[in-house]
């Protein structure tokens, strides 16, 4: 990726995740980019498209923080416990502001079939396919799936500390 296209798609993550995406203008993302305005154009042809590349950029970090996580995994009580150890890496080393992909689809979700929905969906149904992947059962990645977005919620008004040990602990009571 050219590095004023990256600098595009960090700078446009930042700004929607601490301001949303319909309240943040492509002109506020090319100025915090420090970019001309066609350089925006060249490489996305609309604000939707933006979204979706911040989306899947987001969602290729948090999928390769997991599996990093995995690799002196060997059974599924440690497989389980490992990546809630990531994900709690995640939100420590991440804002607080609750999951972009569900934040995205609030303000987009009234129409099922925009693109941006349907990356949320899929991003969301890939995380249950990856656990399952993992061996985990399709009850066990739901309810794996279910501690992880609990988490995430909780981390926005309460200490991520706090929440992480909570994650790890209720992790290792269920797996």
């Amino acid at each position: 990726m050219s590095t004023k296209k990256e600098d595009l798609v960090q700078s446009a993550e930042k700004l929607f995740y601490e301001h949303g995406f319909h309240s943040t203008g492509l002109k506020r993302v090319i100025k915090e980019a420090n970019v001309a305005v066609m350089t925006l154009y060249n490489h996305f042809s609309s604000k939707d498209k933006l979204i979706v590349e911040v989306l899947k950029r987001r969602e290729k970090r948090y999928f390769a923080q997991l599996q990093v996580q995995l690799q002196e995994s060997s059974d599924l009580s440690s497989i389980c416990l490992h990546l809630a150890e990531a994900h709690v890496r995640w939100l420590v080393q991440n804002e607080t502001r609750g999951c972009l992909f569900l934040r995205a689809k609030e303000e987009y979700g009234s129409d099922s079939s925009h693109p941006i929905v349907q990356v949320v969906n899929q991003h969301k149904s890939g995380l249950l396919r990856f656990f399952q992947k993992k061996g985990l059962t399709e009850t066990q990645a739901m309810q794996l799936t279910l501690l992880f977005e609990g988490a995430t919620a909780m981390a926005e008004t309460e200490d991520v500390d706090k929440i992480g040990k909570e994650l790890i602990y209720l992790t290792q009571r269920l797996f």
